[in-house]
């Protein structure tokens, strides 16, 4: 087999056409040149059928010019507007199954779409690349209505007063250069753009020479290099040269303060520190530092600020990193009536004064570890890596992804030390405070390095290995899977077991604990989450860090949460280490013992984002709606508590409390458990019979219904004030289940009316009146009982309101008047299937799904058959099914902003 695969290499190596340059091999990806200066990069991975290919432009809001603020994202958004050959490019996306978005930052655009491995998906997809490189045309028209639709973007963004911050910090940052000019840019500039203008710009940066196609998963690389050649060749090399602006920052010479006043969630503060671009050897180190100084529980800035000084809830850190220079930034959520001045000046000490509490060794193993353990995750699923690899290639070089991990593996305690003392001084601070200093010490200049010099004889890691190709038609994944139980004196447990080809080894799993029934759990429904939530807070043996030191050390992610009278358990590792992370995390639920510490922080921290949430428009429409359509008593473990019944429930939550119901109910009895991944199911089933045949039995599990009802149409309009963003959400209750006749007419409906950007709604709010940066629908039944939920959500300019209203009421009235064409059914069904195919190639996916139909009592013999139900209707289903239940006259709606 080998040689057979090196012979066809070889083949293609010694066939491949003068208007390519093969530039080099790193980790598994491969470098090409073509002639007009199109950068190339393949990484092949044939583990699960879907390919990811994103074109990105080195270009972004730095390349702008001072009153044109905004010109790449606003571009961003037009190339979506298409061109002759491509009109209307977010509905073709959807229509053809695609994942497919763009994005803009500082230093460049990336266009991406992932789908499912599919030739001829892959061309086309290849061809609008190709098109909108050359052929894009900005109207007046199109202009004026994204011009809209980004400003409503960028009100969402005023609505979070930490974004605002943050985006104001970063301003004052940048006195010369471009660099901190917001992304979204000023309204007064989008409003002022003219279209040649802007198709000016694009002709100087939407070029070949400016960009890299990168082409990850599975895909045959020869072929693929041929039609590159086919549809990229023929763009010719421009002969403008672009230079780089030639305003550069000059190291910062005293603290900058910023102040903002703004209504709505709970005071904070936060300093930010000039660092190097991610090409400098400091950057690691002083990435390395802000992680150590941020962590939670043991960084120092918790330590201090929540659990000993309680001056905060909450602290956080993170590195922003750009082509030139980025930013550090640092944290703090105060808790209520806490001093902003003497948190801010506790910030600053804590920070500037490392001399005298300095990093140690465990700190920056612990950050090592976790760092290379996201590394890896990243680097084994080729989706993100192909999305990911814009990050490097904006910074200067893609091959700064491998060269950063190499950083962070060889990187000292004393080089993390020394450049945090050097950066994280107060004349290169820019915070909410202005702090006058008798001392200035000045940061180190930060010059660009000589990346030509750094990767002279770079190789990376040549341990890379291909992994074999998997079916996953859902007849493929039932036939693989393994399906069983294991009977044990305490109760059952059901497996779906699926082994499989992993980049990476990695594997996914969720199990699930069912306990006790309804009357048995009145007025426990806060105590519960908290019970799931703190379980990885500590046992008597291990702390809460000591417990993620471990899942780190075991190279995995562990979460808990409840789903009504379930405990819900996700984790993912690789295969050497799943058996024993498996084991931990139910060790885990039966040693939790709640410490009083953790507890006392976690309820300080849930106090606070119920609080911050309350006043947030999209929380205060949801929750009118969900408690006007629910009769559930008080002490009912359904009922919908309002914020304040939720903050005096958090009250009596006690350690006593959550011991009694851990013990009770998170027990042996009713146990489903899902795998996907590079596993041996003998080794796991061994595992699971050793750890739970232990266990005492829980009280008798029954599934809790949550019935239909029929409620009038009501009306909330609700008023959010200085908040810049508003939201509709509209709900109907139905008398619907999921295995009912008419179900799969109604998820074709939905998709066609508002679940995807080739909908009805989309169309009409968002492509032709510019009013909505987001609008959708959607339909969701249970599995058990006729009960499910339609719903519409848009976001939206306050003073637009009536008019959002007035379209998304006539959209859908249209739709049950008139009904859908056969093309927008054909077209529509393609893309469902399409995106299920591309679901099934996801293993934390598969793995969710096998938990759900364990709970069910299904399997992918009934995925398939809802395809095939799909694929069969027609028209007159459609359009049936849809005059039956899309009732918007019954629909009871919420409006939130400020009106």
């Amino acid at each position: 087999m080998f040689k057979l695969f090196l012979i066809s290499v070889l083949f293609m190596l010694s066939t491949l056409s003068q208007a390519f340059t093969k530039i080099q091999s790193i980790e598994g990806i491969t470098e090409y040149q073509l002639n007009n200066g199109l950068q190339i990069l393949l990484v092949p991975d044939a583990s699960k059928p879907s390919t990811t290919v994103n074109m990105t432009y080195r270009v972004g809001s730095r390349h702008e010019r001072y009153g044109h603020t905004g010109m790449a994202h606003l571009l961003e958004h037009l190339v979506f507007r298409g061109t002759e050959r491509y009109p209307d490019a977010l509905q073709q996306f959807s229509e053809k199954g695609l994942n497919a978005n763009g994005s803009t930052n500082t230093d460049r655009t990336n266009y991406y779409a992932i789908f499912s491995a599919d030739a001829d998906t892959l061309k086309w997809y290849l061809r609008w690349q190709a098109d909108v490189m050359q052929n894009l045309h900005i109207s007046s028209e199109d202009l004026k209505k994204e011009v809209d639709i980004v400003l409503n973007e960028r009100e969402r963004s005023q609505n979070n007063p930490m974004q605002v911050l943050f985006e104001r910090i970063k301003s004052s940052a940048y006195h010369w250069s471009n660099a901190g000019t917001p992304i979204i840019g000023s309204p007064d500039d989008l409003k002022a753009m003219q279209a040649s203008e802007l198709q000016h710009f694009y002709h100087t940066y939407y070029q070949p020479d400016n960009a890299t196609l990168v082409i990850a998963g599975s895909f045959d690389e020869a072929q693929t290099l041929e039609f590159i050649e086919e549809v990229f060749s023929s763009i010719p090399k421009p002969a403008r040269t672009l230079e780089e602006p030639p305003t550069l920052e000059p190291v910062q010479d005293g603290e900058r303060n910023i102040i903002l006043r703004q209504t709505g969630n709970m005071p904070f503060v936060a300093n930010a520190y000039h660092i190097p671009s991610a090409a400098h050897p400091d950057y690691v180190a002083l990435d390395m530092a802000v992680n150590i100084l941020s962590d939670r529980p043991s960084g120092l800035l918790y330590r201090q600020l929540v659990q000993d000084q309680k001056i905060a809830a909450n602290t956080f850190g993170l590195v922003h990193t750009q082509y030139y220079s980025g930013l550090a930034f640092f944290g703090a959520q105060l808790s209520d009536n806490k001093d902003i001045n003497q948190a801010s000046k506790q910030l600053n000490t804590l920070l500037e004064d490392l001399a005298t509490h300095p990093i140690s060794e465990d700190e920056l193993q612990r950050t090592r570890t976790y760092w290379l353990n996201q590394w890896q995750k990243l680097y084994a699923n080729t989706e993100h890596l192909g999305i990911g690899l814009s990050e490097a290639i904006a910074a200067g070089d893609w091959r700064l992804f491998f060269l950063e991990r190499d950083y962070v593996k060889a990187i000292t305690l004393l080089e993390v030390q020394k450049a945090a003392e050097q950066y994280f001084v107060p004349s290169n601070r820019i915070s909410g405070q202005y702090i006058p200093t008798e001392k200035n010490p000045r940061s180190p200049k930060i010059e660009r390095p000589n990346l030509e010099h750094i990767f002279a004889n770079y190789k990376g890691d040549s341990s890379h290995q291909l992994i074999e190709a998997f079916d996953t038609s859902a007849d493929n994944i039932q036939t693989q899977t393994r399906q069983g139980s294991i009977t044990l004196d305490n109760g059952s447990i059901q497996y779906a077991l699926l082994p499989k080809p992993t980049r990476g080894n990695r594997v996914f799993a969720n199990y699930r604990i069912k306990f006790s029934e309804l009357n048995q759990l009145s007025e426990q429904a806060t105590l519960s989450s908290f019970a799931a939530s703190l379980i990885s807070s500590g046992t008597e043996e291990l702390s809460q860090q000591d417990i993620q030191d471990k899942v780190d050390e075991l190279n995995g992610s562990l979460s808990y949460h409840i789903s009504g009278n379930q405990l819900v358990v996700s984790l993912s590792t690789t295969q050497e280490y799943l058996s024993e992370l498996l084991s931990f995390s139910l060790s885990l639920i039966q040693k939790a013992n709640y410490p009083e510490q953790e507890l006392t922080n976690f309820i300080t921290q849930v106090r606070r984002a119920i609080k911050a949430n309350s006043e947030e428009p999209a929380s205060k429409a949801s929750h009118a709606l969900n408690h006007y359509l629910s009769s559930f008593d008080s002490n009912d473990f359904r009922y919908v508590a309002t914020p304040e019944e939720q903050l005096k429930a958090i009250e009596h939550i006690t350690q006593e409390k959550l011991l009694a119901f851990n013990r009770k109910n998170f027990a042996a009895g009713n146990i489903d458990v899902s795998i996907v991944g590079a596993f041996e199911p003998e080794q796991i089933i061994q595992t699971l019979r050793q750890e739970i045949s232990q266990w005492h039995k829980a009280p008798t599990y029954r599934y809790i219904a949550d019935p239909y009802g029929d409620y009038a149409p009501k009306e909330f309009v609700i008023q959010t004030p200085e908040k810049a963003n508003a939201i509709f959400i509209g709900k109907l209750l139905l008398p619907i289940q999921n295995s009912d006749a008419d179900f799969p007419a109604l998820v074709v409906a939905n998709h066609l009316l508002g679940g995807s950007e080739a909908s009805r709604l989309f169309q009409a709010v968002r492509a032709d009146k510019g009013l909505s940066y987001s609008v959708n629908s959607g339909i969701n039944a249970s599995s058990f009982e006729p009960s499910a939920e339609w719903t519409i959500q848009a976001i939206y300019s306050p003073a637009n309101r009536e008019t959002v209203k007035k379209i998304v009421i006539d959209t859908v009235k249209q739709v049950v008047d008139d009904g859908f064409t056969q093309e927008e059914l054909d077209k529509g069904i393609a893309a469902i299937i399409n995106l299920r195919a591309l679901a099934r190639a996801q293993d934390n996916v598969l793995s969710s799904t096998w938990l759900r139909y364990l709970e069910s009592g299904r399997d992918f013999t009934w995925n398939k058959a809802f395809e095939e139900k799909v694929k069969a209707l027609t028209l007159t289903d459609i359009n049936r099914v849809a005059k039956k239940y899309l009732t918007i006259e019954k629909m009871s709606m919420a409006f939130a902003g400020d009106f």
